[in-house]
C-alpha cells in the first residue's frame, strides 16, 4: 500500500463540464427554490439577464418562486413627493400618505417583471421558454403594531402563505411571483419586509432552496476573503462589517433556522454568478446551510464507487497499488472521507497492527479540485487521532512520490525492519516505498 494527497485531474472541456452539470441538473429537477430579487436589482439593470438564468432553471424543471423587493424604489418615490421616510431597526413606517405610494411602486415592478418575463428572445433562454408568471394575493399579513413605542401603522408581518394555491400553480408549470405587500382578512393592505416575505414562503412551502442576490458576490470575512460556506451556528463567527451582507446572512441563517435545508447570497452583479453558485461544485457565492457543507465521516459500502472515483487514476499510474473493488468493499469500513455536497472529495485508511501497537495510514488522496486546502492533513489528524483511541502509539506509512510531504507532517523516515512482521511480509520490492514513522503524543 502506498499513499498520495492528491489524483489526476479530469480534462477540461465543455463535454467535460456538461457532464460534471449532470449530478445538479439531476439534484435540482423538481425542487423549489424561492428567489429574493431586491430593489437593487431592478436598479441595476441586470434583471433581464437574471430572468434569463430563471428561464434556463426552469426549463430544467426547478419551481421557482421569485420575492421582489421595492425600497430604493419606494425611497425615491416618497422623496420626489416631499414625504420623509421614516425607518425604526430597518423597517419602513408606513403610514396612510405613505402607503398609496408603496402600491404603485410595486405594482410598477410587478408589471414590469411580468413583461420581462413574457420575451421570447431568440438566442437566448428566454426563446420558446413560454414562461408563465403568476402574481396575486397569496401572502396574509396582520399589523406589525407598536414596536419600542414606535406605532409602524400599516407596516405588517406575514401571517401566513396560501401554500396550497402557490404549489398548485408550481405544479402546472407557472412562476409565483410575490411582493413585500400582504393582505388581511378585512381587506387591508400592509407593507412587509422583503426577508420577512421569503422566510416565510420558503418555510411554508418546504422550499429546498433561498437564493438572495446582492451586490457582492457573498458574505466576506475580516481580512475581505469570500466566505464559501457556512453553517448556521457560525453566523456570529462570520459577523461581516459590510451592512448589506450582514442584512443578507441574517436573512439567509433565519431561513435555515425555519427549516430551509441550504440558503445562497450570490451576486447580481456577476452574469455567471447565479448559475455558478448551482451548477459547479465550488459555487460562486456564500452557501448557509443548517449543518457543515463539507463533513468527514466514516465510509460505508455506498462509498465504494467515490473512493474509486478518487483512487483509480494513480492505481492507473503506478502511484497507488492497485485494489480491486472486492477489496475495497471488504476494507472500506477502514477509510474515512470527506463528502461535499454528496461527493466524495477525499479519503484515506486506517489498518491497525496490534502486535506492534501501531497503524499503516493508507490510500491518502485528495480530489484534485481540492489542492491546497489542508483535507488530506485534516484526514491524516482524524486517523491519528482514532488510533490514539484504539490504544496505539505510532503511525506509518509507505509511499513512492510523497515523501516530503509526510515529513512535513511530523513523520521521520525509518527502516522496513520496524514494520510489523505481517505488514514486512507483504512489502512490495518492486516498488521499493519508503517508510515513515511517526509517533503519537497523547495530547495529539
Amino acid at each position: 500500500m502506498t499513499d498520495s494527497i492528491n489524483s489526476h485531474s479530469s480534462p477540461s472541456s465543455p463535454i467535460s463540464w456538461f457532464r460534471n452539470t449532470a449530478p445538479y441538473i439531476n439534484r435540482h429537477r423538481g425542487s423549489t427554490f424561492v428567489i429574493v430579487i431586491p430593489g437593487a436589482v431592478q436598479e441595476s439593470g441586470a434583471l433581464p439577464r437574471i430572468l434569463h438564468d430563471l428561464a434556463l432553471l426552469s426549463s430544467l424543471g426547478v419551481r421557482l418562486v421569485l420575492v421582489f423587493g421595492s425600497r430604493p424604489q419606494i425611497d425615491r418615490r416618497l422623496k420626489e413627493r416631499g414625504i420623509e421616510t421614516r425607518l425604526h431597526r430597518g423597517q419602513r413606517i408606513t403610514d396612510t400618505d405613505t402607503l398609496p405610494h408603496v402600491l404603485q411602486v410595486v405594482g410598477a415592478q410587478r408589471i414590469e417583471l411580468e413583461a420581462l418575463l413574457s420575451l421570447s428572445l431568440p438566442n437566448s433562454p428566454m426563446q420558446d421558454a413560454k414562461l408563465r408568471a403568476v402574481s396575486g394575493n397569496f401572502v396574509m399579513a396582520q399589523p406589525l403594531g407598536v414596536v419600542d413605542g414606535v406605532d409602524h401603522h400599516l407596516t405588517g408581518r406575514v401571517r401566513r402563505v396560501d401554500t396550497d394555491g402557490i404549489q398548485s400553480l408550481l405544479q402546472n408549470g407557472s412562476l409565483v411571483l410575490l411582493s413585500s405587500v400582504g393582505y388581511s382578512p378585512t381587506g387591508e393592505a400592509f407593507n412587509l419586509s422583503l426577508g420577512d416575505v421569503a422566510i416565510s414562503t420558503a418555510r411554508d412551502l418546504s422550499a429546498d432552496k433561498l437564493i438572495i442576490l446582492g451586490s457582492t458576490a457573498g458574505v466576506h470575512d475580516s481580512d475581505g476573503a469570500l466566505i464559501k460556506q457556512i453553517a448556521v451556528d457560525q453566523q456570529s463567527v462570520a459577523a461581516p462589517d459590510h451592512e448589506e451582507e450582514a442584512r443578507l446572512l441574517h436573512i439567509a441563517c433565519d431561513a435555515c433556522r425555519a427549516g430551509v435545508p441550504r440558503s445562497h447570497i450570490v451576486s447580481f452583479q456577476d452574469p455567471d454568478a447565479l448559475l455558478g453558485e448551482l451548477f459547479t461544485t465550488d459555487g460562486s457565492g456564500t452557501l448557509v446551510a443548517r449543518r457543515p457543507y463539507e463533513q468527514s465521516r466514516w465510509a460505508s459500502i455506498r462509498d465504494v464507487g467515490g473512493v474509486l472515483d478518487l483512487i483509480t487514476p494513480l492505481e492507473a499510474s503506478g502511484v497507488l497499488l492497485k485494489r480491486s473493488r472486492d477489496l475495497l468493499e471488504a476494507e472500506i469500513g477502514r477509510f474515512r472521507i470527506l463528502e461535499r455536497d454528496g461527493r466524495t472529495i477525499a479519503c484515506a485508511a486506517l489498518y491497525p497492527f496490534e502486535e506492534r501497537k501501531s497503524a499503516e495510514l493508507a490510500c491518502i488522496v485528495a480530489h484534485p479540485d481540492y489542492r491546497g486546502e489542508q483535507r488530506a492533513r485534516r484526514l491524516l489528524q482524524e486517523l491519528e487521532h482514532e488510533a490514539l483511541a484504539q490504544g496505539l502509539r505510532e503511525v506509518f506509512v509507505l509511499t513512492t512520490q510523497t515523501a516530503h510531504w509526510f515529513l512535513e507532517q511530523g513523520f521521520e523516515e525509518g527502516s522496513l525492519e520496524k514494520l510489523p512482521p505481517t505488514r514486512k511480509a507483504l512489502y512490495n520490492l518492486q516498488r521499493n516505498s519508503k517508510v515513515f514513522f511517526k509517533t503519537l503524543a497523547q495530547n495529539s
